[in-house]
């Protein structure tokens, strides 16, 4: 029996070193010049490192769990009260007529109260406390300041003096180092700006 082998002669053509790479497999790197040196650089996404939490007792991370779920229910309300505010006080800053001014801060509060009005009063003495602090902390004024200049002092006076009658302070104000796990639970949720 015949078994036909064949053999083959190198080719020709020269092939290349290195292979031929496609658009996927470069990396593009911007570079400084620093004195005659090219130095590439890359620009990297921040990178946040955090550590697991040890719990001392099942009592604590129930707590820590009870305030994570009461910061994450009234933070969505403390970044409507910023924007609304900010926009409250832009509008305010336009206009010289006293009595335009009083009418916008009557349609801030009806566009408030209406929009929040059922989920608000639902709210626990808790997450009003905590709701106190957070729109502290996202519009750099306290609520009590903010009553004060949109209702007048008579009305932060009466809303404070319900509030303290309740446990609430509405001159409470935010301090990360005090609050550090409701700024640890800001920051790890998303809402970090």
């Amino acid at each position: 029996m015949f078994i036909a082998q064949h053999a083959f002669a190198q080719e020709t053509t020269p092939k290349a070193i290195w292979p031929v790479l496609g658009k996927n497999d470069t990396i593009r790197v911007a570079a400084t010049n620093d004195n005659g040196y090219m130095i590439p650089w890359i620009a990297l996404q921040e990178v946040v490192i955090t550590g697991t939490r040890v719990w001392k007792s099942p009592q604590e991370q129930a707590a820590y769990n009870r305030l994570r779920y009461n910061v994450l229910k009234v933070m969505p309300y403390a970044l409507y009260a910023k924007k609304r505010y900010e926009q409250l006080e832009r509008e305010l800053a336009i206009t010289v007529d006293k009595k335009e001014q009083r009418k916008l801060v009557k349609a801030c509060d009806d566009e408030i109260k209406k929009m929040f009005n059922t989920e608000i009063k639902e709210l626990t003495i808790t997450q009003g406390q905590i709701l106190t602090k957070l729109i502290d902390r996202e519009v750099g004024t306290t609520t009590y300041d903010i009553v004060k200049q949109t209702k007048g002092k008579f009305a932060a006076f009466s809303y404070q003096l319900i509030a303290r009658v309740v446990g609430h302070n509405l001159k409470a104000t935010y301090n990360p180092q005090e609050d550090r796990d409701i700024e640890s639970i800001i920051r790890s949720s998303g809402y970090y700006q």
